[in-house]
């Protein structure tokens, strides 16, 4: 069980979804109504106790040649769900796996590709797993927007994280 998060917690938590890289300690103190020595103690709080795991930049695939975005969803047995979870993140262009709780379609794979000769490759290596593509769609466009559970009290949502939402590919 994680820990209880307290305002301060929330606040540092959902300014950095908006936009980590460029939102300073300061900034987010001056919002969140603490100092900037404060905020950089939560942060590592968090980082320390894992409720921050990292720092992921947002990709536009597409710029960077990359133009094939798929989502494959899948059938495994959930006896052997970590360890295909494992294989499937091996496999080169696999970007994103996600184990569903329950259901029969549940591991959902996002891959990115050069090629349609690319994402075949891709489909190969997972079929060669033993397990059954149950279907696949292709994305148009991803949207981010922070959790809304982290929303600042007395603060516009917009205005606390610097604007609507990322788009991923512009298609």
């Amino acid at each position: 069980m994680g820990r209880d998060l307290d305002e301060v917690d929330r606040s540092v938590l959902y300014l950095l979804q908006g936009d980590a890289r460029n939102t300073t300690a300061q900034e987010i103190g001056d919002t969140a109504g603490v100092s900037a020595s404060t905020v950089r103690n939560r942060i590592d709080q968090l980082e320390a106790d894992g409720t921050i795991e990292g720092y992921h930049p947002e990709i536009d695939y597409e710029a960077a040649n990359l133009p094939l975005q798929m989502t494959f969803v899948i059938s495994a047995s959930p006896a052997n769900l970590p360890d295909i979870s494992e294989q499937i993140r091996g496999i080169q262009g696999v970007i994103d796996v996600r184990e569903m709780l329950t259901g029969r379609r549940n591991v959902h794979v996002d891959v990115v590709g050069t090629s349609t000769a690319d994402i075949t490759r891709m489909t190969d290596a997972i079929h060669d797993l033993g397990v059954e593509i149950e279907s696949s769609e292709m994305m148009r466009r991803r949207h981010v927007q922070p959790f809304n559970h982290f929303f600042l009290q007395g603060t516009d949502r917009r205005d606390a994280h610097g604007g609507g939402d990322v788009d991923d590919a512009d298609s």
